[in-house]
């Protein structure tokens, strides 16, 4: 008969743990309590008000070293950092054996947003004395992440006050249903026979109008202070009742409710120069805050006036706008933003541009201006007339139209609209398309988007935007896919930019690692 090894759950064991020897160097838990340890948390203390009266507070160095590992394994809930206090011993070691609630962690995360700030550029410091910041070249580009809130709460104010009136209607039928089924007799035999299975029936039906009417309340109580939210081209867009300053934004996977987090990092170790978070989907709106932030931290980090006087900054196209390229040239700083269409200039996407098949588009510079008439000239010589002008996104145009009988019988129909219906079809429905131009009214007096087209075309200047994805994409890998830091847990604007601003610490902290390491021989 086969013999096993004795064990007894019920016996006692006294283990000897010392702190200390839990971080290990060239580890995340090491390089954390290195580094927090190194730094003035002075700001953080100060608001603290018991000095003289009140219980002992937990120290902000504990709380710091607790929540940047715990993100750092993707731990993002307050709750859960509360039971890594209690049952991780790496936590245990970096909180000194303190185990601070969930109610602490969340309140001291959601009231320290200029103190975090600080703390990511004492970071930035740490990290430009190991010299992991080139100061050459920086990619900006944007993380779109889900927040706190549910998309299905979203809409505009006219789609809330419909769903309010909806939901009205639903519980006026509901109790009616439910009074009919309480005098039929049938019903109340097999609510007695299936009593043990089911419970009480009327308690289920109360618990149902409940539901409801929360919801109604909770749309009233938001339809009562509520204000149309104005979207970039000033019309109205989705509002939501749970964070009405997260927004619904079209991500990777489809749309999400949440934040887009944009963020610069320097090309020499891909580390995080400037963050923040935005609650809409366009991303060029943010560009001048943006390098704002960009050239603050780097005059703090390298005591230069000018430390963007050589550097070069890239971004996608959705960064193409004639005020961002403005912007940047006003401060003198080198950008690299191409137009939408700059692909198919180039000469590599010229083989799969031909199997598309795609004829080219008649453009406005197809169209001849008559200056008398204040009209434009069709390459088929009809007359395109002034109608009126127009907000577009952040620019204002002209709007030009030709009629529906000239383009309805036009043979160059397919080569200047994208979608024409076939002739006999279109007039048949009446639904004859037409041609339309939007001239943009200029600014400025000079035209920073023609000269980045051309810029963008130069072989070196390609060569060299090929690398913007090499240092801004692994940024959001790591943070998002590496760290499980791939959603939001606060609410409102200010409370998410505090959480960005964190994962991103975590995410420089992480590179200092390496050189640490090294440091002390390890």
């Amino acid at each position: 008969m086969a013999r096993f090894k004795y064990s007894d759950m019920s016996q006692s064991q006294f283990i000897t743990v010392n702190l200390s020897e839990q971080l290990l160097p060239g580890t995340f838990e090491w390089t954390l309590n290195y580094l927090i340890d190194r730094i003035d948390l002075s700001l953080f203390e100060e608001n603290y008000k018991n000095d003289e009266k009140g219980a002992c507070a937990y120290p902000p160095k504990a709380l710091l070293k607790i929540i940047l590992y715990c993100y750092s394994t993707g731990l993002i809930s307050s709750r859960l950092i509360e039971k890594a206090c209690k049952n991780n011993i790496t936590v245990k070691a970096l909180a000194e054996d303190m185990e601070p609630d969930h109610d602490t962690i969340a309140t001291f995360i959601s009231t320290n947003s200029e103190e975090v700030k600080e703390l990511f550029v004492q970071i930035l410091l740490q990290c430009q004395e190991l010299k992991l910041i080139s100061g050459e070249m920086f990619a900006i580009d944007g993380c779109k992440l889900p927040s706190n809130a549910s998309k299905e709460w979203s809409g505009t104010i006219g789609h809330l006050q419909k769903r309010k009136e909806r939901l009205e209607k639903y519980a006026k039928k509901v109790l009616l249903m439910h009074r009919e089924l309480d005098k039929n007799p049938e019903v109340k035999k097999k609510q007695k026979r299936y009593k043990k299975t089911m419970g009480d029936d009327r308690e289920r039906r109360q618990r149902h109008i409940e539901r409801i009417e929360k919801k109604i309340k909770r749309l009233d109580k938001f339809l009562e202070t509520a204000e149309p939210k104005e979207g970039a081209n000033g019309k109205e867009i989705q509002t939501n009742v749970t964070d009405p300053e997260s927004a619904k934004i079209k991500g990777p996977h489809g749309y999400i409710q949440g934040y887009n987090g944009i963020t610069i990092a320097d090309s020499g170790n891909q580390v995080i120069i400037c963050s923040e978070a935005i609650g809409f989907g366009a991303e060029n709106g943010c560009f001048p805050s943006m390098i704002d932030n960009l050239e603050k931290n780097m005059k703090i980090i390298t005591d230069k006036k000018h430390p963007l006087e050589n550097a070069l900054l890239e971004g996608d196209t959705g960064y193409f706008t004639e005020a961002n390229l403005q912007e940047a040239e006003k401060r003198n700083i080198e950008v690299l933003i191409p137009d939408p269409y700059f692909r198919q200039r180039d000469n590599i996407f010229e083989e799969s541009n031909k199997t598309r098949k795609k004829p080219k588009k008649y453009t406005v510079e197809d169209f001849t201006y008559d200056k008398r008439k204040n009209c434009y000239i069709c390459p088929a010589g009809k007359k395109l007339t002034y109608k009126t002008r127009v907000k577009l996104r952040n620019n204002e145009g002209d709007k030009y139209m030709a009629s529906a009988k000239d383009c309805g019988n036009c043979p160059l129909i397919s080569k200047c609209l994208t979608k024409h219906p076939e002739r006999k079809k279109v007039k048949r429905q009446n639904r004859t398309p037409k041609r339309t131009l939007y001239i943009h009214v200029k600014k400025y007096k000079e035209n920073l988007s023609e000269k980045m087209r051309k810029k963008i075309d130069d072989p070196a200047y390609r060569e060299l935007y090929s690398r913007r994805q090499q240092i801004i994409e692994p940024v959001f890998a790591n943070i998002t896919y590496c760290k499980g830091m791939n959603r939001f847990t606060l609410r409102s604007s200010k409370k998410v930019n505090i959480q960005w601003q964190l994962y991103c610490i975590v995410h420089n902290i992480g590179k200092c690692i390496s050189p640490l390491s090294q440091k002390y021989g390890t």
